[in-house]
């Protein structure tokens, strides 16, 4: 950011506010991150590990037992059990999903933003070829961030409860109990992001011609 804030010679704090007015925080990296997000377990149960999952429903139905000696409902308590195990690994598994596509969609959205700011820093820029490099090179970076996050949303997309009746799982044991909640993403992945570079390219393509016309219009030195 410190780079940023010298190539279009403005201060940091400036460049934090125009960022912010965009609806972007710089600050921001998401509360949960993908790659350590513990999984939520109950009753030991996480949908995640078959082994420890099992040892877990025998528990289970070991304390059912000891409080029902005899038997009566057992089958129901570990059908249930053996529910909440699927819809947990639903759940377990899309809520990283959902983190990595908001990650990448803030990461894509600062990326096009700092084009923008690059573009600008032209205006006033003593190192031309320096700031216009720095745009070029910002180009780029939008491109791959774009490609990022529509593999992140096409993953995140396609995943949701098989059936109805694990939605309503979810809803009245993961979600009633107050546990972070898990949205379906409803987006088309594939044509946001060709959207997305298709603007960017016809940007970009128009600002090369303008900055050849300043190229051509600047005085040359003489020997």
């Amino acid at each position: 950011m410190s780079a940023l804030a010298e190539a279009a010679r403005t201060s940091r704090p400036t460049i934090y506010a125009d960022l912010r007015s965009q609806g972007i925080d710089p600050d921001d990296r998401s509360k949960e991150d993908p790659m350590t997000m513990t999984p939520l377990a109950i009753d030991g149960i996480t949908g995640l590990n078959d082994e420890t999952d099992a040892r877990a429903i025998h528990e289970a139905e070991r304390r059912y037992l000891a409080e029902h000696p005899d038997g009566d409902g057992i089958g129901l308590a570990v059908s249930e059990l053996l529910e909440l195990q699927l819809v947990l690994r639903f759940y377990n598994n899309l809520r990283p999903l959902l983190a990595a596509e908001l990650a990448a969609r803030r990461d894509r959205d600062r990326a096009l933003h700092l084009v923008e700011v690059r573009w600008e820093a032209l205006t006033t820029a003593t190192a031309w070829h320096a700031a216009h490099h720095a745009y070029v090179v910002a180009v780029d970076a939008a491109y791959t961030a774009i490609t990022t996050w529509a593999t992140a949303a096409r993953e995140a997309s396609t995943s949701w409860f098989p059936v109805r009746r694990a939605e309503e799982f979810y809803e009245q044991r993961i979600l009633a109990a107050g546990h972070p909640p898990v949205e379906r993403l409803a987006v088309d992945a594939d044509a946001e992001s060709r959207c997305l570079a298709e603007e960017l390219t016809t940007l970009h393509d128009r600002r090369i011609v303008l900055a050849a016309q300043t190229l051509n219009a600047a005085p040359t030195s003489s020997h």
